[in-house]
């Protein structure tokens, strides 16, 4: 098996807020430690911007377990509330595409074979 060869950027591409598709999965890309060798990553789906009163460039996300599960916001009780995140804008410089993910974790790869 083979995949594609591909020239990494040396800088992250997330999503724009501008980018964001109701109902697609993106994935958050954060690291454990100070060197960048241990990924974290997570499954969202992004729910939709501006569904609370008042809100003003609000966009919400939800853990894909839930989401999976049936849970909605519309629907989201108490408990389930927590299933939810609430961005502004600027806050989403870690969530990716599947592909910009990728990119993260195989530059991931390098460092953690010291190149």
């Amino acid at each position: 098996m083979r995949f594609e060869g591909r020239e990494l950027k040396s800088y992250a591409e997330p999503v724009s807020a501008n980018d964001l598709v109701e109902r697609e999965v993106y994935f958050t890309v954060q690291f454990a430690d100070q060197k960048l060798l241990i990924p974290m990553i997570e499954p969202i789906v992004f729910v939709g911007k501006n569904l609370g009163e008042g809100d003003t460039d609000v966009l919400y996300f939800q853990n894909f377990e839930s989401h999976a599960t049936g849970v909605r916001y519309a629907s989201a009780t108490n408990e389930s509330m927590t299933d939810f995140q609430v961005r502004g804008p600027d806050e989403i410089k870690h969530f990716f595409t599947y592909d910009h993910a990728l990119d993260e974790l195989m530059k991931c790869s390098l460092r953690r074979r010291g190149r």
